[in-house]
């Protein structure tokens, strides 16, 4: 409907409803075509989705045949199985088994009166029974082809034991690393995870909201900030390589005295160096705090203007108004883009390599200046292994890192709507 000059109403006149009606079935028909391929696109993602998910199952559960050198009922005292010994006795049992130098090499890696009970029982399997898994089946042969496999593991494998095994399960999840694909876990790798994001949040989030107050609510629009809002968007960019790169160059030797623990006495001087979580960490901060300032920065641009107005007409400060207004209006967003930013941290692999994360650590990490290894790391080194059984292992340990970022981005969820006001 357009106006004349006088400001009445003119309908459109019957040429123009005729270009119209003339129109309308070219511009319905190619919104049907861009609906049919949105559609299409959202089918060909969530088949993708659901092959990647099928393909790890299928390795995490199936049929395995295993052998083992001691039968460990024949390990049991009084009657006691094995596995429900106690932590002396499991260690008697290693000093009966085994060589004393062996036991002096295990005391000097971690003295036994540290180590907990099921450790010690770890090394019982290990070094004693010493169970291996010699064959392992996917899911769907284990379904569909039983009787093929039962007869494979009599005419192959002579005294092995054919069993169903959930690669997923409590024990693997807190067990450490091993050689051995049945007792390998990544409990290890977790709490190199947990302690390198911890650090990681602790560094760049205060950072991150800090840097969108100043540029949001106190930095003028001249040159020099446009030079910083330019560069954090270019930086949001960078492959993680080159931050990889970067902490190597700073953190891990520039830095190394504060990042291996020297400087405050945790570490020996002379063994010590700059590879440890801290490290880490503070090569993912640099990694994940442009998104942080940009992401902080839109939720504050979405807090109303009125509600600044406000603060300022009752008398209130700058810093009061933005303290007591602005950041809990715009905490569900910054909130939100902190944990999905954090969510990429923990997937991360190129940095952690350059900086030098371990892909075999045999004892747990006890604090920042440890060394380390992480879930995406140790996925990758088990995948590069030959045996079939790492494979399985590695696919249990994916099923670990997609329940932990599923966990930090329900969190997310969780936050926006628990801490989101309509205006």
């Amino acid at each position: 409907m357009n106006s004349n000059m006088n400001g009445q109403a003119r309908y459109p006149s019957p040429e123009q409803n005729g270009d119209f009606a003339h129109n309308a079935p070219a511009r319905h028909r190619t919104a049907s075509a861009w609906h049919v391929a949105f559609q299409l696109s959202t089918i060909v993602g969530i088949l993708a989705l659901i092959a990647l998910l099928y393909n790890i199952t299928t390795q995490t559960f199936g049929l395995v045949a295993v052998k083992s050198r001691v039968d460990p009922a024949s390990l049991a005292i009084d009657g006691v199985p094995l596995e429900e010994l106690s932590k002396e006795q499991l260690i008697a049992i290693l000093e009966n088994n085994i060589s004393k130098g062996v036991m002096r090499r295990l005391e000097r890696d971690q003295p036994f009166a540290e180590r907990s009970r099921e450790n010690v029982y770890n090394l019982v399997l290990e070094r004693v029974v010493e169970m291996e898994i010699v064959r392992s089946w996917t899911l769907p042969e284990s379904l569909f082809q039983r009787q093929a496999i039962e007869a494979e593991v009599k005419d192959k494998y002579p005294g092995a034991r054919l069993q169903f095994r959930s690669w997923l399960n409590w024990d693997f999840v807190r067990s450490s690393q091993s050689s051995v694909p049945a007792r390998a876990g990544v409990f290890t790798a977790l709490q190199g995870t947990l302690w390198m994001i911890l650090i990681t949040m602790l560094i760049a989030f205060p950072i991150g909201v800090g840097a969108a107050i100043y540029l949001e609510e106190y930095a003028a629009d001249n040159i020099f900030s446009r030079i910083i809002e330019t560069n954090i968007n270019n930086l949001a960019g960078v492959p993680s390589i080159i931050y990889g790169m970067l902490g190597l160059a700073i953190f891990v030797r520039s830095l190394e005295p504060l990042t291996s623990g020297t400087l405050f006495g945790f570490a020996d001087p002379t063994t010590a160096n700059g590879r440890t979580i801290l490290s880490a960490a503070l090569t993912m901060a640099l990694l994940i705090l442009p998104v942080i300032i940009i992401n902080a920065r839109e939720a504050i641009r979405a807090v109303p203007r009125s509600l600044r107005e406000a603060s300022y007409g009752l008398g209130a400060t700058k810093w009061q108004t933005v303290w007591s207004h602005v950041l809990p209006n715009a905490l569900p967003g910054i909130l939100t883009g902190t944990i999905l930013a954090v969510s990429r941290a923990i997937g991360e692999t190129a940095p952690l390599v350059v900086v030098g994360a371990s892909t075999f650590v045999a004892l747990d990490p006890n604090g920042p200046f440890s060394k380390f290894t992480a879930l995406p790391i140790q996925i990758y080194q088990w995948t590069a292994r030959p045996q079939d059984q790492f494979r399985n292992i590695a696919a249990a340990a994916i099923l670990v890192l997609l329940i932990l970022l599923i966990t930090l981005n329900a969190t997310a969820v969780l936050l926006r709507n628990r801490f989101s006001r309509r205006y």
